[in-house]
């Protein structure tokens, strides 16, 4: 078993539930982690044999531009889409980080996390 992570995914979108969100837009950061048997691809050194760090990061971008109103929803999408694509995963986790949100403070980041195994 092993681990691959891509960390501090940075996306700009218009993900929220205010009128204005999906005028203006946001910035976010996404973090994925996923597991999955990499020994054989390790023996290999071949790509079609290990999980795909590229692919992880385009799901990540397309599911991001489709615009939500829930980072649960994103987040969801993200986990499916993951497990459907990419056969060798067998555990996948992302946080989905709103920066700045409008929720009247001074609040860096608001952070959904979630994860599914097969």
């Amino acid at each position: 078993m092993g681990k691959i992570k891509l960390k501090n995914i940075k996306v700009f979108s218009y993900h929220g539930c205010l009128v204005e969100e999906g005028k203006i837009g946001s910035d976010y950061r996404v973090d994925l982690s996923v597991k999955g048997d990499l020994a054989h691809s390790a023996k290999t050194d071949a790509l079609s044999d290990t999980i795909d760090y590229v692919h992880l990061n385009r799901i990540v971008k397309e599911e991001m531009a489709v615009r939500a109103k829930l980072l649960e929803t994103v987040a969801e999408r993200i986990l499916n889409r993951v497990l459907k694509e990419l056969i060798p995963v067998q555990k996948v986790k992302v946080a989905v980080s709103k920066i700045n949100p409008p929720i009247g403070g001074d609040v860096g980041m608001v952070t959904v996390s979630r994860s599914k195994s097969r």
